[in-house]
């Protein structure tokens, strides 16, 4: 086709139709110069003229054309495919892009603002549920200062799409809103809730931000009433609180139709852990509104009302602050009125500075105030309140009337008698001892926690009697207070019977009693108050031994004894044992061999029932007395009876103790019965030892085959890789005493006794575990790794299992510098070796 201008009024009627034209500085024409390369698309698209491709392609073509005539290809390509969103989004792009790269405003372009408008009217004919058409076309108006039309724009595309969709347009439509404020913002925000009742906190804080504060503390009010209401922000119900808070008191003269004093004290009875906070607010609030003394009220009421010392903390330091500050002021306004020459009224600034200083000494009072609050059972605190008063009679007194009467007994923190002894001795100090016996006398009445504690009350009113010399009064008072209830068996440990009924059975009470009566009574009295303990079986034995120290002090010796056999009767074994011992002792140090038959009937009633590890001292005391006193064939059979009595471990030392006294005092020889029973009965370990000094003594004697013989029998129960001193002294024997014949013998019983113990499981087993015990001690010494512990496994380390050596199979040094040394390594010969053929004893 020749290259020629062509018009599109010679196209069809469809794509001849003038285009609308658009107010930009660009001239769009009702034609536009067709070239050669636009002759193939423009064909196309009379053929195809409702093919979305074939626009597309002829759009891709103009690309790099002039702006015009992108947009006269873009409006013919929408009057023909209306609904193609598609070609409506990149025809609105292209607009919208081609006015931000002129960087117009509105006020200037207001023509080429408007027509990128009616472009998004045009689109939005067919595309009104299309949110992505209605966000572009928002966001474009919301660079303009167009309100109205921006805000109508907003409701249309809330109105045209549906619901789901709605929340991409009100993110746009706040986000606009809080931009402009006034009360569009308001009553747009107010639309808004209604959808999402939960962003009420944004509207709040739009209000804060407009200023509204009396409108934002009513809607805050409302969230927090709401209990199903759940932050977006994360807030707490607390910090929701707070926000009020601060609202209502940083600007209470904005909040007209809430009661603010009424909120924050239900806050301060909701929110117990930020009382202190809560207090301050109340109080600036009347501060902001210089209402100065009901501020003051309210702090004095929060100082004496909040729980905790951290509440106190806050609430005293605010309290103080506000204080000085209006100290302050007036001093300031006192030197503004000198200097003007007015009178001052000083008695109300030196009044406010009395006050201030009362409140500073007032803070030991109320911080120990708010401890008792806490906890009105403890006892320290009281006692710290009643250190504060001082030298202040009266309110001591006051302190330690409400203490008593407000601690309840048996939930006291600390020891509650303390509390009323410290009371009585408040008034023994000055000297007001009828004032002491009626705060004891009350003491007495109080059912504590423990027996103990009633008895600790009992002794601290008998010591006051003894302090102030009334020695008579003192013994009333234990009297009185050891009276046996009227009620039979009753248990010391019994709950739920009151302390006063069980106190009567409280050993600490009958101790202090006695201890009393040694001081400052009689004989025979003491001796009755010991003679109860005993009735009432609450003795230890420290009592026994006490009663009997003290009857013996005082010449009743026999009585002593009767108080020692009773405690024995009472007690069992281990304490009868202890009993047994200091009485045997005190007996036989006073009467000797005197009265020697009772003595030996003492005796053998303490071995009668004497368990075995606590036989072996009484049976080595009864010895003794029967060496010193008595007849060396009864000492012998006492023990002799001993060695069959103790205990398994104390055997082998009773025999011992037996064979040095029989060879004392009947010769050597009579111990070779001793010796033969003590083999015969004790376990291996001590019979091998009993045979090796047996021998020794038949050596000594000159009896060399009896030792012999000894030695021969002690060998079946001594394994030679662990009794090798047993051996040893076998051997050492051998050489010293024996012959060639003798010598053999030993070695042939020895390869015997030692096949029998490698075929014996019992004793493998534990030669097993000596070993193990051995390599693990070994290694922990060494810390070598386990290659070390396996080479000395091989070369035969002490405590490790070995390996015998092939003799056929020996590795011999074939190469190297050690092939041509001789192998020397043969043990040291002993001189004193015996040379004996292995074959001959076979």
């Amino acid at each position: 086709m020749p290259a020629e201008k062509r018009t599109a009024t010679k196209r069809n009627k469809s794509a001849a139709k003038p285009v609308a034209p658009v107010a930009m500085d660009v001239v769009l024409e009702d034609s536009i110069n067709i070239n050669d390369k636009d002759v193939a698309f423009e064909e196309d698209l009379l053929r195809n003229p409702y093919s979305l491709r074939h626009w597309q392609r002829y759009l891709d073509h103009h690309s790099s054309s002039s702006i015009a005539q992108q947009f006269v290809v873009y409006e013919r390509a929408v009057k023909e495919l209306p609904g193609s969103y598609k070609l409506w989004k990149a025809y609105l792009d292209q607009r919208r892009q081609h006015l931000a790269k002129r960087n117009l405003p509105y006020v200037k372009a207001q023509d080429e603002w408007e027509s990128v408008d009616d472009c998004y009217e045009r689109a939005l004919v067919l595309l009104h549920k299309m949110p992505r058409i209605w966000i572009d076309y928002l966001e474009h108006l919301m660079a303009t200062p167009r309100i109205t039309k921006t805000r109508r724009t907003f409701d249309k595309a809330l109105r045209a799409l549906p619901i789901t969709q709605h929340i991409r347009i009100w993110g746009l439509y706040l986000d606009w809103a809080k931009q402009i404020g006034g009360e569009t913002a308001l009553k747009v925000y107010k639309r808004y809730l209604k959808l999402e009742p939960n962003h009420g906190e944004d509207y709040v804080d739009l209000l804060v931000s407009m200023e509204r504060y009396d409108e934002a503390a009513t809607r805050l009010c409302k969230i927090i009433n709401n209990e199903n209401f759940q932050s977006r922000h994360g807030k707490s119900h607390y910090q929701l609180w707070r926000q009020l808070c601060d609202i209502i008191c940083s600007h209470p003269k904005d909040i007209k139709s809430l009661p603010i004093e009424n909120i924050i004290r239900s806050g301060i009875k909701r929110f117990t852990d930020q009382t202190g906070r809560l207090w301050n607010d109340l109080a600036k609030y009347w501060i902001l509104l210089n209402h100065f003394e009901k501020a003051r009220d309210v702090y004095e009421e929060a100082i004496t009302s909040v729980m905790t010392v951290r509440d106190f903390k806050q609430v005293f330091d605010t309290y103080a602050e506000f204080e000085e500050s209006v100290i302050s002021a007036k001093m300031e306004a006192a030197e503004v009125a000198e200097a003007e020459g007015e009178q001052v009224d000083q008695l109300e600034l030196d009044m406010r500075l009395m006050r201030l200083e009362r409140l500073m000494e007032r803070r030991p009072f109320l911080v120990n105030e708010v401890l008792l609050r806490q906890n009105p059972n403890s006892i320290h605190e009281w006692q710290k309140r009643v250190e504060l008063w001082g030298d202040n009679a009266a309110k001591v007194v006051e302190t330690y009337t409400k203490a008593v009467t407000t601690i309840h007994p048996k939930k006291a923190d600390g020891k509650f008698t303390s509390l009323w002894i410290n009371f009585a001795k408040f008034y023994e100090d000055g000297n007001d001892i009828a004032s002491a016996r009626t705060i004891f006398e009350k003491a007495t009445k109080v059912n504590y926690k423990t027996v103990n504690d009633l008895a600790d009350i009992w002794c601290e009113y008998a010591e006051m009697e003894l302090r102030n010399e009334n020695y008579d009064a003192a013994l009333q008072v234990m009297g009185r207070a050891t009276i046996p209830s009227k009620h039979k068996n009753i248990a010391y440990h019994d709950e739920t019977l009151p302390v006063q009924i069980r106190v009567y059975k409280s050993l600490r009470l009958w101790s202090f009693y006695v201890d009393l009566e040694e001081s400052i009574g009689t004989v025979e009295s003491t001796k009755g108050v010991y003679d109860k303990i005993l009735e009432l079986k609450i003795a230890n034995p420290q009592i026994i031994v006490n009663y009997a120290n003290f009857l013996e002090e005082n010449k009743f010796f026999e009585e002593s004894y009767k108080v020692y056999e009773r405690g024995i009767d009472l007690f069992g074994y281990p304490i009868a044992f202890e009993l047994w011992n200091t009485y045997l002792l005190k007996f036989i140090s006073r009467y000797g061999g005197t009265k020697l038959e009772r003595a030996r009937d003492l005796f053998e009633q303490a071995v009668e029932k004497v368990p075995a590890k606590y036989a072996k001292p009484l049976y080595l005391m009864y010895g003794n007395l029967e060496e010193t006193h008595g007849l060396a064939r009864h000492a012998m059979s006492i023990y002799d009876r001993a060695t069959k009595a103790v205990a398994p471990e104390d055997r082998a030392e009773m025999y011992h103790f037996y064979i040095a006294k029989a060879a004392t005092m009947f010769g050597v020889t009579s111990t070779r019965e001793i010796y033969e029973r003590a083999i015969e009965i004790l376990p291996d370990k001590d019979a091998r030892v009993m045979c090796m000094r047996y021998a020794e003594m038949e050596r000594k004697l000159g009896e060399i085959d009896r030792a012999r013989g000894i030695f021969a029998h002690g060998s079946q129960f001594c394994d030679p890789r662990i009794a090798q001193d047993y051996w040893q002294a076998w051997h050492d024997f051998e050489v010293q005493h024996g012959n060639e014949d003798t010598f053999k013998e030993m070695l042939r019983i020895k390869r015997s006794v030692q096949v029998k113990f490698n075929t014996d499981v019992s004793y493998i087993t534990a030669q097993m575990l000596q070993s193990q015990e051995k390599a693990k001690a070994s290694a922990a010494q060494s810390g070598g790794d386990a290659m070390q512990r396996l080479d000395r496994m091989t070369l035969g380390g002490p405590g490790e299992m070995t390996f015998v050596k092939s003799k056929a199979h020996s590795v011999q040094v074939t190469h190297g510098e050690g092939a041509d040394e001789p192998q020397s390594a043969t043990a040291p010969a002993n001189p004193d070796e015996i040379a004996i053929d292995d074959d001959d004893d076979l």
